[in-house]
């Protein structure tokens, strides 16, 4: 990227982030313009974050691992793997660390793109340094709350794992509102042995009822589709 001098962050005092940083949550700035990635960081370190330089795309990928808390504010114009490259990348991961692209070379189409394609901010490089720290401050608060979702998910689905193959099989068909009978006729099996497993997972589970059951599926996503059906 050419280096443009007229756009290296104002040497003014850095405005405090709009919220304190997780302990743990890290800013990862990747550019390959060495110079304007250690002014940023200087920035964003002034300013109370916690910050980890790159100056490719490739080495911060192979620097993130899958609890890595932060985000990522990224150039778009880079050699080797650009911006668009590194945010497919970090989707294709299933990463959760927000991305806010700031680049020299910005328009509104670029930025639609951007924004649609999930990343959390698209500033240019002239920007107002409060912008950027209020996008990254916007950002790991994002990060946070998508961890904390995700640690809820799991804690959802861990009564699950209670569950046998068979009674995951017989659940499934429960909560897509068939009964006994077309349960045991679709799995080939004895409907007391149905009612078996219904009980099983009622108890491992800890419902009552199909609606409660379906409520609970439903909450942790453990299938795609569920519909509410008779009582157990």
């Amino acid at each position: 990227m050419t280096r443009h001098p007229h756009m290296m962050p104002p040497a003014t005092a850095p405005a405090s982030p709009t919220t304190s940083p997780p302990c743990q949550a890290r800013v990862f700035v990747v550019d390959d313009d060495v110079a304007f990635l250690r002014a940023v960081s200087r920035l964003l370190r002034a300013a109370g974050f916690r910050v980890v330089m790159h100056n490719s795309a490739a080495e911060l990928l192979a620097d993130l691992r899958p609890d890595t808390q932060g985000c990522v504010i990224s150039d778009l114009m880079m050699p080797d793997m650009d911006g668009w490259a590194l945010q497919a990348a970090l989707h294709q991961a299933d990463s959760l660390l927000p991305l806010v692209f700031l680049t020299g070379h910005g328009d509104v189409a670029t930025c639609v793109h951007a924004m649609r394609a999930g990343a959390e901010d698209f500033l240019t490089k002239e920007a107002p340094q409060e912008a950027w720290l209020a996008a990254v401050a916007r950002a790991l608060a994002r990060n946070q709350l998508e961890l904390a979702r995700q640690a809820q998910l799991r804690a959802l689905r861990r009564p699950f794992e209670l569950l046998t193959a068979r009674e995951c099989e017989v659940l499934q068909h429960v909560v897509d509102g068939q009964l006994n009978k077309q349960i045991s006729a679709d799995l080939s099996i004895h409907e007391r042995t149905v009612k078996l497993h219904r009980t099983h997972i009622t108890t491992k589970l800890g419902v009552r009822s199909v609606a409660e059951l379906t409520r609970m599926v439903q909450a942790a996503g453990v299938f795609p589709q569920v519909t509410t059906s008779a009582e157990i």
